[in-house]
């Protein structure tokens, strides 16, 4: 199947640049190009995109309102062309709150090297969004009060996510009390991102919420994200969970990478973790969920409904890795209920 492609884009050099990419790309082709909101509108009415690729900061009409709208009245999967930047950041997370499926930097005109690199992760990402699930984006549902779990230090949480897991996360965190033993995030960030994304969630959820820091003890209450381009791992020191950061190789494609921390953890927390893997392109994590379900601790993964990408949590779902299937909005009630049930028995 051909995927049709808009680009939305204020930069006629940008226009051009990804105009080309697209149009040399084997099974793609180029419905168009918009320089604002207004000839994107009538575009999208005129050739019904697949994709549309979005500049957030536009003239008129900004890409964030016109995304907006677009979620609201015909939902289409869109890639944010964003600066990475703290403001772009910013931005871009609340396009993605907005229904966006992914997003991507936007590339240096006149800089030759790295421009395949950017090609390649360019085109990636427009197939992905072009097989992702987007839904009519509705007033957000709030979520009930979370319910009390005793204070543990030795239990904790773990989540792995890829393309549409800062939404997926936001939905399981918020539904978690402050007193929840201490969460572990990896999610498939730019360094910035992730700062950023800390801080935002941290003012949504009843947990404190921050990007981790190498050495720092892991506590309840508290959810630490594997900052970008670093592994997180978590090491036992006596009684102890503390945080290690690796500046080390990509694993499974990715730094920070979801297999990296699964697998540490399998390690020292053994049937005292609940973890889980949420929406994503790829297959980081499925190994290392695996990994935990063989050492006795209870594994998640969301189902392929609620999933924006169902990638990640399918390759554990092959493996056998997933004591539990389910939808997003059930995931925590589920963590709660489990982390009763250690809680009742004894230390382990």
């Amino acid at each position: 199947m051909t995927i049709k492609v808009l680009v939305v884009d204020d930069s006629a050099l940008i226009r051009q640049l990804l105009g080309e990419i697209i149009r040399q790309a084997p099974g793609m082709e180029l419905v168009g190009t918009a320089q604002d909101a207004y000839v994107a509108r009538e575009m999208v009415n005129a050739h019904a995109p697949d994709v549309i690729t979005l500049d957030i900061e536009m003239p008129k009409v900004d890409g964030l309102t016109f995304l907006d709208r677009l979620m609201k009245a015909r939902p289409t999967p869109v890639l944010m062309i964003s600066t990475l930047t703290e403001a772009g950041a910013e931005a871009t997370l609340r396009a993605l709150e907005l229904g966006a499926v992914d997003y991507i930097a936007k590339p240096k005109i006149g800089v030759a090297q790295g421009i395949e690199e950017y090609r390649n992760l360019i085109l990636d990402k427009i197939r992905t969004c072009a097989r992702a699930k987007v839904k009519r984006v509705d007033k957000p549902v709030s979520a009930p009060p979370p319910s009390n779990l005793s204070l543990s230090t030795e239990k904790l949480i773990a989540i792995g996510a890829s393309t549409g897991g800062t939404e997926a996360i936001k939905e399981v965190l918020i539904r978690l009390p402050a007193n929840s033993p201490a969460v572990l995030i990896t999610q498939h960030m730019p360094p910035g991102f992730t700062t950023t994304y800390a801080k935002r969630l941290d003012g949504l959820c009843a947990m404190r919420v921050a990007e981790a820091k190498d050495g720092e003890r892991v506590l309840p209450g508290h959810a630490y994200l594997a900052p970008g381009s670093l592994h997180m791992v978590i090491e036992k020191s006596g009684a102890d969970y503390r945080i290690k950061l690796l500046d080390t190789e990509r694993v499974s494609g990715h730094k920070p990478s979801v297999d990296v921390m699964f697998q540490s953890l399998a390690k020292v927390a053994g049937r005292n973790l609940v973890a889980m893997l949420l929406t994503g392109m790829g297959k980081d994590g499925a190994e290392g969920l695996a990994e935990i379900h063989r050492q006795g601790a209870f594994t998640l993964a969301q189902d392929e409904q609620s999933c924006v990408v169902f990638g990640m949590p399918k390759e554990a779902i092959r493996l056998g890795a997933a004591a539990e299937v389910l939808p997003i909005d059930r995931i925590a009630p589920r963590v709660i209920e489990q982390l009763r049930k250690l809680g009742a028995g004894s230390r382990l």
